[in-house]
């Protein structure tokens, strides 16, 4: 993919890559950078923008389907892109500013592809899934992934009423975690459903269940993290087989929803890599 410009511009080559310096953005290319703001713009162009030297190379350096870049002379990466082969138009702070989503531009803007996968059947049969449901806050969503990272989590299974994960703050909170671990947008009641249908524990986060230290080694699990504010649904909470609380010792109401998804998930990991060879390992 090369950029045309109507302005005058010079191509250069670097390592199979093109950066384009020179041409200034139009109106158009300004607001189209400023429409991926909102989620429906997103969805209609299927793209999304990310900001930030440090995500983008992260992006990267995972070989993410970036498909431009626009950088200020500031940009250290140019190297990185240009193995990735994405090109780079360079831009002047000013324009920078005018196309960035912070009151304090960054040196480098990323548009990436959206690309949804979608749950097979019986995958949540297999290893260990984190299931977010109506989880709001972009900001929780993307420690979210963080956790499911962190723990080796298989996949992610997002609610309809989540944050979107394509939005900027969710990826930006993640910390590089969007670009390594499996997202799947799906109605959640009924992959639980099927997921207890196969025996593996559905994991509900309930200040009434079990301790969660008290949790036998498991083979396979679903972990359910609830909205911040009315915890799970009431559909998703029918499909929970068992609920399980971190005992409280002091006095406040709750945890956090990345606190707490990660205390479970810590929990879960522990008890199976402290699994001798001849111990039980259930679903």
């Amino acid at each position: 993919m090369i950029f045309r410009s109507s302005a005058s511009s010079h191509l250069l080559p670097i390592t199979r890559g093109w950066v384009q310096d020179g041409a200034m953005l139009t109106k158009v290319e300004i607001n189209r950078l400023r429409s991926l703001r909102e989620k429906k713009c997103r969805e209609e162009q299927g793209v999304f923008v990310v900001e930030g030297a440090k995500v983008t190379g992260e992006l990267l350096a995972e070989g993410f389907p970036l498909v431009e870049i626009f950088a200020t002379s500031a940009w250290d990466g140019l190297a990185a892109a240009a193995r990735a082969r994405v090109p780079v138009r360079v831009i002047t702070p000013g324009e920078m500013a005018r196309i960035s989503h912070f009151p304090t531009p960054s040196p480098v803007l990323a548009v990436g592809r959206i690309e949804r996968t979608e749950l097979a059947p019986g995958e949540m049969a297999r290893g260990f899934t984190l299931a977010l449901d109506g989880v709001q806050d972009a900001g929780n969503v993307g420690t979210l992934l963080r956790v499911a990272d962190w723990f080796a989590f298989d996949r992610v299974v997002c609610s309809p009423a989540c944050a979107d994960v394509f939005s900027q703050k969710v990826i930006n909170a993640s910390m590089g975690s969007f670009s390594r671990v499996r997202i799947i947008t799906a109605e959640l009641a009924g992959a639980l459903a099927e997921a207890a249908g196969a025996g593996v524990p559905v994991l509900g986060c309930d200040l009434e269940g079990e301790s969660v230290h008290a949790l036998a080694p498991l083979e396979a699990a679903v972990v359910v993290i609830g909205s911040e504010g009315g915890g799970l649904s009431p559909e998703v909470s029918a499909r929970v087989t068992r609920r399980v609380t971190i005992p409280r010792h002091g006095r406040a109401e709750s945890l956090n929803a990345g606190v707490a998804a990660a205390i479970v998930c810590d929990n879960l990991r522990r008890v199976r890599q402290a699994a001798g060879p001849g111990d039980p390992v259930t679903r």
